[in-house]
C-alpha cells in the first residue's frame, strides 16, 4: 500500500509540473506580446512628443493633458471589462479591444490640433479600457495563487520591454519623412497597426478555460481545474464578502485602490515625460534621445521579474511592494540632486523605473490573495480605475513645468506619489481572506 501511495504521489507531482509548465509556455509569451503592443500604443506619445509639440505648437500643459486624458477614457470601462472577461469571454473581449484600439492608435498620427489630440487620446483610452483587467482576471483562470505573482511579473515585464523596444523603434521611425508627413506621425501610424493583427490572432490562439484546452492532456486539464476549484472553495469557506458594493467600501479595497492610483501617477509621469527630460540633458538628436530614454526600462526588466519570483517564493507580496516604492522614491530624488552629471541623473531614473515597475507583480496577487473569488473580478476592475493616475501624473508634470520653467518640481512630485503608494500598501488592514502562504 505504501509503495502504491508513493507511486500515486509521484504521478500527481509529475502532472502538476507538466501542467504548470505547459500553461506558462502556452499563455505567458502571447500575453506578454499583446500587452507590449498595448503599452507601446499607450506611451509612444512620449517619443512622438519630442517633435510633435514643436510642430503643432503645443505647450507642456497641453501636451501633458492630451497624453494623460487617455486614462480618463480608459477608466470608464475598467469594471465592465473585468466582469465581461469573467462572465462572457476573456478571449473575445481582449481581441475586440485590440482591434479597435489599434485602429484608433494609428489615427492619432493624423491629428492637427489640440482638440483633435484630446478627442483621439480619450477614445483610445475608452477602447483600451477593459484590456488590462481582462488579462488579470484571465490569469486567475489558469494560475494558482502561489504562481500568480510570477506569472503577473512575466506578463507585466512587457511594460519595461515596450518602453525599451519602443525607444529603439522610435529612434528609427522618427527619422522618416514620407508623403510629406513627419516621423512622429509615422511612428504613431505604424505602431498602431500590429495591434489589429494581434487582436485577430487572439481569437484563434487563446483559450478561455482549462476545461476547453485541447492543448493540455486530459489529466493536466483535470489537475489545474481541481486545484483552482479547491482554492476558490477554501476562500469562499472562510467568509463571503457580501455584496460587491459593500466590498468596495472595505478599507482593504480602498487602500489597494489608492496604492494603485499613486503608483500609476508615478509610472506614467515617468513614462510620458522621460524622453523630454532626457532631451534637456545634453545636445542629443531626437533619435538619440529615444535610445537613451530606453535605458531605465532595460534595467527594470530583470528587477521586475526577480521581484515577482521572490514575492511568490516568500509570500511577502505586501512587504516587497513597500520596499520597491521606497526604492523608486530614492531613485527620483537622486536624479534631482544639484550639480550631478547627466550619467548620475540617468542612474537615478533607472533606479526609479526599477522600483516603480517592480511594484506591479507584488500588488496584483493581493486581491485574489485577500478576497473571496466571487468579488475578485469586480474588485480588479475597481482597482484599475486607479489608472486615472495616468492622467494626473503627465498633466501635473506639464503644468508644473510650464509654471516653474523646470521639471524638477514635477519629478519631486513623483517622489511623493511613489512614497504614498508604499504607505497605502503598508497600512492595508489584515482583515480579509488570506492564503496560507501569506506572511
Amino acid at each position: 500500500m505504501r509503495v502504491e501511495s508513493e507511486k500515486l504521489t509521484t504521478v500527481a507531482e509529475d502532472v502538476s509540473v507538466s501542467a504548470r509548465r505547459r500553461i506558462a509556455w502556452r499563455l505567458l509569451p502571447f500575453l506578454f506580446f499583446i500587452y507590449m503592443l498595448s503599452f507601446v500604443d499607450r506611451v509612444n506619445i512620449g517619443f512622438a512628443g519630442l517633435s510633435m509639440t514643436g510642430e503643432l505648437h503645443f505647450s507642456n500643459e497641453v501636451f501633458g493633458f492630451g497624453a494623460g486624458v487617455l486614462f480618463v477614457g480608459l477608466c470608464l470601462l475598467e469594471i465592465p471589462g473585468a466582469i465581461l472577461a469573467e462572465r462572457w469571454s476573456a478571449r473575445k473581449w481582449i481581441a475586440l479591444i485590440m482591434i479597435v484600439w489599434g485602429l484608433l492608435a494609428a489615427v492619432t498620427g493624423l491629428i492637427r490640433t489640440a482638440t483633435e489630440f484630446n478627442i483621439i487620446r480619450f477614445l483610445l483610452g475608452l477602447a483600451e479600457g477593459g484590456f488590462f483587467p481582462a488579462v488579470i482576471v484571465y490569469l486567475t483562470h489558469w494560475f494558482r495563487q502561489g504562481d500568480r505573482a510570477k506569472a503577473t511579473a512575466l506578463f507585466m515585464a512587457a511594460i519595461p520591454v515596450s518602453n525599451a523596444f519602443g525607444g529603439l523603434v522610435a529612434s528609427g521611425l522618427l527619422k522618416l519623412h514620407w508623403l510629406g508627413m513627419s516621423g512622429w506621425r509615422w511612428l504613431l501610424i505604424l505602431e498602431g497597426l500590429p495591434a489589429v493583427l494581434g487582436g485577430i490572432a487572439t481569437l484563434f490562439y487563446l483559450t478561455d478555460w482549462p476545461r476547453e484546452a485541447t492543448w493540455l492532456r486530459v489529466d493536466e486539464r483535470a489537475w489545474i481545474s481541481s486545484e483552482l476549484a479547491r482554492e476558490n472553495q477554501a476562500k469562499e469557506a472562510v467568509g463571503n464578502a457580501g455584496s460587491t458594493f459593500k466590498t468596495f467600501a472595505n478599507p482593504l479595497v480602498v487602500g489597494m485602490f489608492f496604492a494603485y492610483f499613486f503608483i500609476n501617477t508615478t509610472s506614467y509621469g515617468l513614462t510620458i515625460w522621460l524622453p523630454k527630460i532626457v532631451q534637456r540633458l545634453a545636445g542629443l538628436t531626437v533619435a538619440e534621445v529615444a535610445l537613451v530614454a530606453s535605458i531605465p526600462y532595460l534595467c527594470a526588466i530583470p528587477a521586475m521579474i526577480f521581484t515577482g519570483w521572490y514575492a511568490d517564493r516568500t509570500g511577502r507580496h505586501k512587504l516587497c511592494a513597500v520596499v520597491v516604492t521606497v526604492t523608486a522614491g530614492a531613485g527620483f530624488g537622486l536624479s534631482q540632486m544639484p550639480g550631478i552629471s547627466p550619467a548620475i541623473v540617468l542612474v537615478g531614473f533607472s533606479i526609479a523605473a526599477m522600483g516603480t515597475l517592480s511594484f506591479f507583480p507584488c500588488f496584483w496577487p493581493l486581491p485574489s490573495k485577500l478576497l473571496p473569488p466571487s468579488v475578485v473580478p469586480a474588485v480588479c476592475g475597481l482597482l484599475t480605475l486607479g489608472n486615472i493616475g495616468g492622467f494626473v501624473g503627465p498633466y501635473a508634470m506639464g503644468f508644473v513645468t510650464d509654471l516653474t520653467g523646470s521639471q524638477v518640481g514635477g519629478v519631486l512630485g513623483l517622489v511623493v506619489s511613489a512614497t504614498m503608494a508604499g504607505v497605502c500598501v503598508g497600512l492595508l488592514p489584515r482583515a480579509g481572506v488570506r492564503s496560507a502562504s501569506a506572511p
